[in-house]
Protein backbone atom coordinates (compact mmCIF):
# COMPACT_ATOMS: atom_id res chain seq x y z
CA UNK A 1 0.00 0.00 0.00
CA UNK A 2 1.61 2.95 -1.36
CA UNK A 3 0.87 5.94 1.22
CA UNK A 4 3.05 4.12 4.29
CA UNK A 5 6.01 5.31 6.23
CA UNK A 6 9.35 5.35 4.30
CA UNK A 7 11.96 2.75 4.05
CA UNK A 8 13.90 2.93 7.71
CA UNK A 9 13.53 -0.35 10.09
CA UNK A 10 10.64 -2.14 8.55
CA UNK A 11 8.52 -4.78 10.66
CA UNK A 12 4.46 -4.16 10.51
CA UNK A 13 4.44 -1.53 7.60
CA UNK A 14 5.18 -2.26 4.49
CA UNK A 15 6.74 0.18 2.34
CA UNK A 16 9.16 1.18 4.30
CA UNK A 17 10.38 0.95 7.30
CA UNK A 18 13.31 -0.82 5.25
CA UNK A 19 17.35 0.42 5.10
CA UNK A 20 17.80 3.94 4.60
CA UNK A 21 21.16 2.51 2.86
CA UNK A 22 21.56 2.65 -0.68
CA UNK A 23 21.85 -0.78 -2.23
CA UNK A 24 25.36 -1.36 -3.93
CA UNK A 25 25.29 -0.75 -7.91
CA UNK A 26 21.43 0.43 -7.49
CA UNK A 27 22.13 4.00 -9.67
CA UNK A 28 25.24 5.08 -12.09
CA UNK A 29 26.17 8.07 -14.04
CA UNK A 30 24.42 6.59 -16.99
CA UNK A 31 21.03 5.53 -15.87
CA UNK A 32 21.13 9.30 -13.81
CA UNK A 33 22.08 11.21 -17.24
CA UNK A 34 18.88 9.54 -18.85
CA UNK A 35 16.31 10.45 -16.49
CA UNK A 36 17.42 14.00 -16.32
CA UNK A 37 14.16 15.79 -16.15
CA UNK A 38 13.10 13.69 -13.41
CA UNK A 39 16.37 14.09 -11.56
CA UNK A 40 15.64 18.12 -12.00
CA UNK A 41 11.96 17.81 -10.79
CA UNK A 42 13.40 15.83 -8.25
CA UNK A 43 15.59 18.43 -6.89
CA UNK A 44 12.96 21.03 -7.04
CA UNK A 45 11.15 18.67 -4.96
CA UNK A 46 13.40 18.18 -2.06
CA UNK A 47 13.37 21.88 -1.80
CA UNK A 48 9.18 22.15 -1.05
CA UNK A 49 8.07 18.52 -0.33
CA UNK A 50 9.26 15.99 2.85
CA UNK A 51 11.72 13.72 1.01
CA UNK A 52 10.61 15.44 -2.10
CA UNK A 53 7.85 13.39 -2.42
CA UNK A 54 4.34 12.96 -1.16
CA UNK A 55 4.79 8.90 -0.05
CA UNK A 56 7.93 7.79 1.28
CA UNK A 57 8.27 4.68 -1.20
CA UNK A 58 8.18 6.92 -3.93
CA UNK A 59 11.86 8.60 -3.27
CA UNK A 60 13.47 5.59 -4.01
CA UNK A 61 15.07 5.02 -0.86
CA UNK A 62 14.90 1.30 -0.83
CA UNK A 63 16.54 0.75 -4.01
CA UNK A 64 18.39 3.81 -4.36
CA UNK A 65 18.92 6.42 -6.90
CA UNK A 66 16.11 9.21 -7.91
CA UNK A 67 12.49 8.37 -8.77
CA UNK A 68 11.45 8.48 -12.49
CA UNK A 69 8.18 10.92 -12.26
CA UNK A 70 5.52 9.90 -14.97
CA UNK A 71 3.96 12.46 -17.07
CA UNK A 72 1.52 10.24 -18.47
CA UNK A 73 -0.38 6.95 -18.32
CA UNK A 74 -2.25 4.39 -20.80
CA UNK A 75 -3.35 1.34 -20.83
CA UNK A 76 -0.61 -0.83 -19.54
CA UNK A 77 2.03 1.50 -20.00
CA UNK A 78 3.75 4.56 -17.95
CA UNK A 79 5.69 7.50 -19.55
CA UNK A 80 8.15 9.45 -17.53
CA UNK A 81 9.45 13.50 -18.02
CA UNK A 82 12.01 12.36 -20.14
CA UNK A 83 10.13 10.71 -22.06
CA UNK A 84 10.83 7.00 -21.65
CA UNK A 85 8.24 4.45 -21.65
CA UNK A 86 7.94 1.43 -19.39
CA UNK A 87 5.59 -1.70 -19.14
CA UNK A 88 3.65 -1.03 -15.59
CA UNK A 89 3.23 -3.03 -12.96
CA UNK A 90 2.94 -0.86 -10.04
CA UNK A 91 -0.77 -0.02 -11.52
CA UNK A 92 -0.81 3.16 -9.28
CA UNK A 93 -0.28 0.47 -6.31
CA UNK A 94 -3.33 -2.08 -7.29
CA UNK A 95 -6.24 0.48 -8.51
CA UNK A 96 -5.66 0.09 -12.30
CA UNK A 97 -7.22 -3.08 -13.04
CA UNK A 98 -8.44 -2.24 -16.25
CA UNK A 99 -5.72 -0.47 -17.13
CA UNK A 100 -4.36 3.46 -17.06
CA UNK A 101 -6.84 5.91 -18.45
CA UNK A 102 -9.65 3.28 -19.27
CA UNK A 103 -12.28 5.02 -22.11
CA UNK A 104 -15.05 3.70 -19.66
CA UNK A 105 -13.55 6.00 -16.33
CA UNK A 106 -12.07 8.63 -18.56
CA UNK A 107 -15.26 9.83 -20.08
CA UNK A 108 -17.21 9.06 -16.47
CA UNK A 109 -14.60 11.73 -14.60
CA UNK A 110 -15.09 13.93 -17.82
CA UNK A 111 -19.13 13.75 -17.39
CA UNK A 112 -19.44 14.60 -13.68
CA UNK A 113 -16.48 17.11 -14.07
CA UNK A 114 -18.59 19.09 -15.97
CA UNK A 115 -21.70 19.33 -13.40
CA UNK A 116 -20.37 19.34 -10.36
CA UNK A 117 -17.18 18.19 -8.21
CA UNK A 118 -18.08 18.19 -5.21
CA UNK A 119 -21.48 19.10 -3.46
CA UNK A 120 -21.29 18.55 0.24
CA UNK A 121 -24.61 16.87 -0.30
CA UNK A 122 -26.09 13.62 -0.77
CA UNK A 123 -25.53 12.50 -4.39
CA UNK A 124 -27.28 9.59 -6.36
CA UNK A 125 -23.81 8.07 -7.14
CA UNK A 126 -23.07 7.75 -3.53
CA UNK A 127 -26.19 5.42 -3.39
CA UNK A 128 -25.55 3.51 -6.26
CA UNK A 129 -21.69 3.16 -5.40
CA UNK A 130 -23.38 1.66 -1.78
CA UNK A 131 -25.32 -1.09 -3.64
CA UNK A 132 -23.02 -1.67 -6.04
CA UNK A 133 -20.48 -2.89 -3.39
CA UNK A 134 -23.17 -5.03 -1.04
CA UNK A 135 -24.25 -6.76 -4.17
CA UNK A 136 -20.35 -7.87 -5.08
CA UNK A 137 -18.80 -8.09 -1.98
CA UNK A 138 -20.04 -11.32 0.06
CA UNK A 139 -20.14 -9.62 3.81
CA UNK A 140 -21.27 -6.27 2.39
CA UNK A 141 -24.95 -5.26 3.87
CA UNK A 142 -24.33 -1.69 4.55
CA UNK A 143 -20.92 0.46 3.71
CA UNK A 144 -19.57 3.60 4.35
CA UNK A 145 -17.40 5.72 2.11
CA UNK A 146 -14.44 7.50 3.12
CA UNK A 147 -11.30 8.57 1.50
CA UNK A 148 -8.62 6.60 1.58
CA UNK A 149 -7.86 3.01 3.12
CA UNK A 150 -6.17 4.53 5.96
CA UNK A 151 -9.64 6.30 6.79
CA UNK A 152 -11.37 3.21 6.46
CA UNK A 153 -9.54 1.03 8.41
CA UNK A 154 -8.90 3.44 10.93
CA UNK A 155 -12.71 3.80 11.22
CA UNK A 156 -12.92 0.11 11.43
CA UNK A 157 -11.30 -0.82 14.34
CA UNK A 158 -12.83 2.52 16.14
CA UNK A 159 -16.54 0.45 14.85
CA UNK A 160 -15.23 -2.86 16.60
CA UNK A 161 -14.02 -0.70 20.04
CA UNK A 162 -17.02 0.44 19.69
CA UNK A 163 -19.57 -2.24 18.89
CA UNK A 164 -17.70 -4.94 21.59
CA UNK A 165 -16.30 -2.12 24.77
CA UNK A 166 -13.29 -3.33 24.44
CA UNK A 167 -9.79 -2.05 23.29
CA UNK A 168 -7.11 -4.10 22.23
CA UNK A 169 -6.84 -5.34 18.81
CA UNK A 170 -4.59 -7.53 17.21
CA UNK A 171 -2.33 -7.35 13.99
CA UNK A 172 0.30 -9.05 12.40
CA UNK A 173 3.80 -8.12 11.91
CA UNK A 174 4.32 -6.99 8.20
CA UNK A 175 0.87 -6.24 7.24
CA UNK A 176 -0.07 -2.59 6.54
CA UNK A 177 -3.40 -1.18 7.31
CA UNK A 178 -2.48 2.55 6.55
CA UNK A 179 -0.97 5.07 8.91
CA UNK A 180 -3.13 5.52 11.72
CA UNK A 181 -1.42 5.18 15.20
CA UNK A 182 -2.57 1.66 16.18
CA UNK A 183 -0.87 0.40 13.19
CA UNK A 184 2.36 1.58 13.43
CA UNK A 185 3.35 -1.24 15.45
CA UNK A 186 5.94 -3.94 15.49
CA UNK A 187 6.23 -7.02 17.69
CA UNK A 188 9.78 -6.24 19.52
CA UNK A 189 11.51 -8.60 20.71
CA UNK A 190 10.12 -12.34 19.37
CA UNK A 191 8.70 -13.23 22.74
CA UNK A 192 6.99 -9.84 23.21
CA UNK A 193 3.11 -9.66 23.45
CA UNK A 194 2.58 -6.15 23.50
CA UNK A 195 3.95 -4.21 20.21
CA UNK A 196 6.50 -0.78 20.63
CA UNK A 197 5.57 2.08 18.41
CA UNK A 198 7.20 2.07 14.89
CA UNK A 199 6.99 5.74 14.17
CA UNK A 200 7.88 8.86 16.54
CA UNK A 201 4.27 10.43 17.31
CA UNK A 202 2.64 7.05 18.27
CA UNK A 203 2.55 7.06 22.46
CA UNK A 204 3.31 3.71 24.10
CA UNK A 205 -0.21 4.49 25.39
CA UNK A 206 -1.67 3.86 22.16
CA UNK A 207 0.87 0.99 21.19
CA UNK A 208 -0.17 -1.28 24.71
CA UNK A 209 -3.75 -1.53 23.09
CA UNK A 210 -2.48 -3.54 19.76
CA UNK A 211 -1.02 -7.15 20.15
CA UNK A 212 1.26 -8.80 17.58
CA UNK A 213 1.12 -11.89 16.16
CA UNK A 214 2.57 -13.63 13.43
CA UNK A 215 1.24 -14.09 9.92
CA UNK A 216 0.16 -17.24 9.03
CA UNK A 217 0.20 -19.05 12.45
CA UNK A 218 -2.73 -19.69 13.82
CA UNK A 219 -1.10 -20.42 17.37
CA UNK A 220 0.30 -16.91 17.68
CA UNK A 221 -3.67 -15.50 17.09
CA UNK A 222 -4.76 -18.16 19.44
CA UNK A 223 -2.16 -17.17 22.60
CA UNK A 224 -2.89 -13.50 22.44
CA UNK A 225 -6.15 -13.92 22.31
CA UNK A 226 -6.37 -16.31 25.12
CA UNK A 227 -4.13 -14.11 27.31
CA UNK A 228 -6.48 -11.05 26.69
CA UNK A 229 -9.40 -12.80 27.12
CA UNK A 230 -12.26 -10.49 26.70
CA UNK A 231 -10.09 -6.96 26.00
CA UNK A 232 -9.33 -7.87 22.20
CA UNK A 233 -12.32 -5.98 19.65
CA UNK A 234 -10.54 -6.97 16.93
CA UNK A 235 -8.24 -8.88 14.53
CA UNK A 236 -7.16 -7.25 11.40
CA UNK A 237 -5.72 -8.91 8.49
CA UNK A 238 -4.62 -8.44 4.88
CA UNK A 239 -6.40 -12.11 3.99
CA UNK A 240 -3.25 -11.83 1.01
CA UNK A 241 -0.52 -9.55 2.30
CA UNK A 242 0.59 -7.60 -0.43
CA UNK A 243 2.46 -5.13 2.06
CA UNK A 244 5.30 -7.52 2.71
CA UNK A 245 5.55 -8.37 -0.95
CA UNK A 246 2.63 -11.43 -1.97
CA UNK A 247 2.29 -13.70 0.90
CA UNK A 248 -1.05 -16.26 0.57
CA UNK A 249 -2.57 -17.44 3.70
CA UNK A 250 -1.92 -21.17 4.44
CA UNK A 251 -4.78 -23.81 3.68
CA UNK A 252 -7.27 -22.98 6.94
CA UNK A 253 -5.40 -20.27 8.39
CA UNK A 254 -8.42 -17.70 7.34
CA UNK A 255 -11.17 -20.14 8.35
CA UNK A 256 -9.05 -20.50 12.02
CA UNK A 257 -9.48 -16.95 12.31
CA UNK A 258 -13.05 -16.77 11.68
CA UNK A 259 -13.60 -19.31 14.66
CA UNK A 260 -11.55 -17.80 16.98
CA UNK A 261 -13.03 -14.29 16.84
CA UNK A 262 -16.23 -16.25 17.00
CA UNK A 263 -14.87 -18.00 20.25
CA UNK A 264 -13.38 -14.75 21.66
CA UNK A 265 -16.05 -12.20 21.00
CA UNK A 266 -14.23 -10.54 18.65
CA UNK A 267 -14.39 -9.03 15.40
CA UNK A 268 -12.42 -10.42 11.95
CA UNK A 269 -11.72 -7.53 10.05
CA UNK A 270 -10.20 -8.07 6.36
CA UNK A 271 -8.50 -5.14 4.69
CA UNK A 272 -9.23 -5.38 1.40
CA UNK A 273 -7.93 -2.54 0.57
CA UNK A 274 -5.42 -4.48 -1.68
CA UNK A 275 -7.24 -7.33 -2.22
CA UNK A 276 -11.01 -6.35 -2.88
CA UNK A 277 -11.61 -6.61 -6.97
CA UNK A 278 -8.10 -7.51 -7.33
CA UNK A 279 -8.05 -11.25 -6.29
CA UNK A 280 -11.29 -12.27 -6.99
CA UNK A 281 -14.44 -10.30 -8.14
CA UNK A 282 -16.26 -10.49 -4.61
CA UNK A 283 -11.93 -9.92 -3.32
CA UNK A 284 -10.07 -12.45 -1.01
CA UNK A 285 -13.18 -13.14 0.71
CA UNK A 286 -14.59 -14.32 -1.83
CA UNK A 287 -11.66 -16.62 -3.52
CA UNK A 288 -11.27 -17.98 0.09
CA UNK A 289 -14.42 -18.60 1.43
CA UNK A 290 -14.45 -16.39 4.49
CA UNK A 291 -17.22 -13.81 5.50
CA UNK A 292 -15.41 -11.32 7.88
CA UNK A 293 -17.61 -9.09 10.13
CA UNK A 294 -16.28 -5.56 8.74
CA UNK A 295 -14.15 -5.31 5.35
CA UNK A 296 -12.52 -2.08 3.97
CA UNK A 297 -11.93 -1.22 0.38
CA UNK A 298 -10.02 1.03 -1.59
CA UNK A 299 -7.93 1.35 -4.98
CA UNK A 300 -9.71 -0.42 -7.08
CA UNK A 301 -13.05 0.81 -6.65
CA UNK A 302 -11.90 4.59 -6.88
CA UNK A 303 -10.20 3.73 -10.44
CA UNK A 304 -7.35 6.22 -9.40
CA UNK A 305 -9.10 8.88 -7.23
CA UNK A 306 -9.43 9.25 -3.65
CA UNK A 307 -11.62 6.91 -2.35
CA UNK A 308 -12.03 4.00 1.16
CA UNK A 309 -14.62 2.46 2.21
CA UNK A 310 -15.54 -0.02 5.24
CA UNK A 311 -18.57 -1.76 5.84
CA UNK A 312 -19.67 -5.38 6.76
CA UNK A 313 -22.89 -6.59 8.89
CA UNK A 314 -26.13 -4.20 9.22
CA UNK A 315 -26.46 -4.53 12.80
CA UNK A 316 -22.59 -3.37 12.90
CA UNK A 317 -22.93 -0.06 10.77
CA UNK A 318 -25.74 0.86 12.36
CA UNK A 319 -23.92 1.73 15.42
CA UNK A 320 -21.94 4.56 12.92
CA UNK A 321 -23.47 7.86 13.48
CA UNK A 322 -25.86 9.48 12.59
CA UNK A 323 -28.18 6.13 13.03
CA UNK A 324 -25.84 5.18 15.85
CA UNK A 325 -23.02 6.27 18.43
CA UNK A 326 -20.11 5.78 16.64
CA UNK A 327 -18.97 9.34 15.66
CA UNK A 328 -17.03 9.31 11.50
CA UNK A 329 -17.49 11.89 9.07
CA UNK A 330 -15.31 13.47 5.89
CA UNK A 331 -16.23 16.37 3.51
CA UNK A 332 -15.79 14.90 0.43
CA UNK A 333 -16.30 11.20 1.64
CA UNK A 334 -18.44 9.98 -1.80
CA UNK A 335 -17.36 12.71 -3.64
CA UNK A 336 -18.89 13.07 -7.17
CA UNK A 337 -15.83 12.76 -9.30
CA UNK A 338 -14.92 9.37 -7.08
CA UNK A 339 -17.67 8.10 -7.09
CA UNK A 340 -18.15 8.39 -10.98
CA UNK A 341 -14.56 6.58 -11.87
CA UNK A 342 -15.55 4.17 -9.21
CA UNK A 343 -18.34 3.01 -10.87
CA UNK A 344 -17.65 3.16 -14.34
CA UNK A 345 -14.46 0.72 -13.39
CA UNK A 346 -16.70 -1.74 -11.44
CA UNK A 347 -19.84 -1.91 -14.12
CA UNK A 348 -16.86 -2.61 -16.36
CA UNK A 349 -16.02 -5.29 -14.31
CA UNK A 350 -19.28 -6.36 -13.51
CA UNK A 351 -19.94 -6.45 -17.89
CA UNK A 352 -16.77 -8.58 -18.57
CA UNK A 353 -17.91 -12.47 -17.17
CA UNK A 354 -14.21 -13.30 -18.50
CA UNK A 355 -11.73 -11.20 -17.17
CA UNK A 356 -10.37 -12.63 -13.53
CA UNK A 357 -9.89 -15.58 -15.59
CA UNK A 358 -7.70 -13.95 -18.33
CA UNK A 359 -6.06 -12.33 -15.52
CA UNK A 360 -5.51 -15.74 -14.41
CA UNK A 361 -4.35 -17.05 -17.13
CA UNK A 362 -1.83 -13.66 -17.56
CA UNK A 363 -0.51 -14.25 -13.74
CA UNK A 364 0.07 -17.64 -14.39
CA UNK A 365 2.02 -17.73 -17.82
CA UNK A 366 4.15 -14.43 -15.59
CA UNK A 367 4.80 -16.64 -13.01
CA UNK A 368 6.43 -19.94 -14.72
CA UNK A 369 8.16 -17.76 -17.31
CA UNK A 370 9.93 -16.38 -13.83
CA UNK A 371 10.03 -19.55 -12.43
CA UNK A 372 12.12 -20.57 -15.45
CA UNK A 373 14.26 -17.52 -15.48
CA UNK A 374 15.26 -18.33 -11.90
CA UNK A 375 16.01 -21.99 -12.47
CA UNK A 376 18.04 -21.44 -15.52
CA UNK A 377 19.76 -18.83 -13.16
CA UNK A 378 20.36 -20.76 -10.29
CA UNK A 379 19.76 -17.35 -8.46
CA UNK A 380 17.88 -17.59 -4.62
CA UNK A 381 14.62 -15.94 -5.66
CA UNK A 382 11.23 -16.84 -5.21
CA UNK A 383 7.91 -16.18 -7.12
CA UNK A 384 4.61 -15.48 -5.14
CA UNK A 385 1.42 -14.75 -6.99
CA UNK A 386 -2.39 -14.31 -6.02
CA UNK A 387 -4.24 -13.90 -9.01
CA UNK A 388 -3.14 -10.82 -10.85
CA UNK A 389 -1.03 -9.63 -7.72
CA UNK A 390 2.79 -10.68 -7.79
CA UNK A 391 6.42 -10.71 -6.30
CA UNK A 392 9.84 -11.82 -6.88
CA UNK A 393 11.25 -12.67 -3.72
CA UNK A 394 15.64 -12.44 -3.23
CA UNK A 395 14.70 -15.06 -0.96
CA UNK A 396 15.92 -18.84 -0.85
CA UNK A 397 13.01 -19.84 1.20
CA UNK A 398 9.44 -19.59 0.73
CA UNK A 399 8.32 -16.78 2.40
CA UNK A 400 5.03 -16.91 4.73
CA UNK A 401 5.72 -14.41 7.31
CA UNK A 402 7.64 -11.34 8.22
CA UNK A 403 10.50 -12.76 9.41
CA UNK A 404 11.43 -14.66 6.74
CA UNK A 405 10.49 -11.48 4.26
CA UNK A 406 12.78 -9.51 6.58
CA UNK A 407 15.46 -11.90 5.76
CA UNK A 408 15.47 -11.06 1.51
CA UNK A 409 18.80 -10.07 0.08
CA UNK A 410 17.26 -5.89 0.06
CA UNK A 411 20.42 -4.89 -1.99
CA UNK A 412 20.03 -7.33 -4.80
CA UNK A 413 16.76 -6.36 -5.15
CA UNK A 414 17.67 -2.46 -5.70
CA UNK A 415 19.84 -3.71 -8.63
CA UNK A 416 17.44 -6.16 -9.91
CA UNK A 417 14.73 -3.01 -10.11
CA UNK A 418 16.91 -0.34 -11.49
CA UNK A 419 17.69 -3.24 -14.04
CA UNK A 420 14.73 -4.35 -14.76
CA UNK A 421 13.57 -0.04 -15.09
CA UNK A 422 16.86 -0.08 -17.65
CA UNK A 423 15.10 -2.19 -19.89
CA UNK A 424 11.58 -0.72 -19.92
CA UNK A 425 10.01 -2.20 -17.21
CA UNK A 426 8.84 -0.24 -14.03
CA UNK A 427 7.97 -2.11 -10.76
CA UNK A 428 7.27 -1.52 -7.11
CA UNK A 429 10.70 0.01 -5.80
CA UNK A 430 10.61 -1.98 -2.82
CA UNK A 431 11.39 -5.81 -2.19
CA UNK A 432 8.38 -5.66 0.13
CA UNK A 433 5.72 -4.27 -2.03
CA UNK A 434 3.23 -6.13 -4.21
CA UNK A 435 3.56 -5.73 -7.88
CA UNK A 436 0.29 -5.50 -10.13
CA UNK A 437 -1.07 -7.04 -13.94
CA UNK A 438 -3.79 -5.60 -15.47
CA UNK A 439 -6.24 -6.32 -18.31
CA UNK A 440 -4.67 -3.87 -20.06
CA UNK A 441 -1.25 -6.37 -20.14
CA UNK A 442 -0.30 -8.69 -23.37
CA UNK A 443 0.94 -11.85 -23.39
CA UNK A 444 3.31 -10.11 -25.47
CA UNK A 445 4.06 -8.08 -22.23
CA UNK A 446 4.39 -10.83 -19.93
CA UNK A 447 7.17 -12.29 -22.31
CA UNK A 448 8.79 -9.16 -22.57
CA UNK A 449 8.49 -9.13 -18.53
CA UNK A 450 10.44 -12.72 -18.22
CA UNK A 451 13.33 -11.61 -20.70
CA UNK A 452 13.67 -8.22 -18.76
CA UNK A 453 13.80 -10.28 -15.67
CA UNK A 454 16.26 -13.09 -17.20
CA UNK A 455 18.88 -10.51 -18.03
CA UNK A 456 18.24 -8.34 -14.70
CA UNK A 457 18.70 -11.37 -12.63
CA UNK A 458 21.98 -11.59 -13.96
CA UNK A 459 22.68 -8.32 -12.81
CA UNK A 460 21.50 -8.63 -9.39
CA UNK A 461 23.65 -11.58 -8.88
CA UNK A 462 26.86 -10.81 -10.72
Amino acid sequence: MEERLGAVSRTSTAEGLGSTSQPSGAQSPGRAKEARESAALFGRALRVLPGGVNSPVRAFKAVGGAPRFIARAEGARVWDEDGREYVDHVGSWGPMLLGHSHPAVVEAVRRQAGVGTSFGAPSRLEVEMAETLTRLVPSLEKVRMVNSGTEATMAAIRLARGATGRAKIVKFAGCYHGHADSFLIKAGSGAATFGTPDSPGVTEATARDTLIARFNDFESVRRRLQAHAGTVAAVIVEPVVGNMGVVAPRPGFLEGLRRLCDEHGAHLVFDEVMTGFRVARGGAQERYGVRPDLTTLGKVIGAGLPVGAYGGRADLLSLVAPEGPVYQAGTLSGNPLAMAAGLAQLRAIEGDPGLYDRLERLGAALEAGLAEAISASGCSCRVARVGSMWTLFFSAREVTDWDVAARCDVARFGRFFHAMLERGHSLAPSQFEANFLSAAHTEADVEGTVEAARASLAVAFA
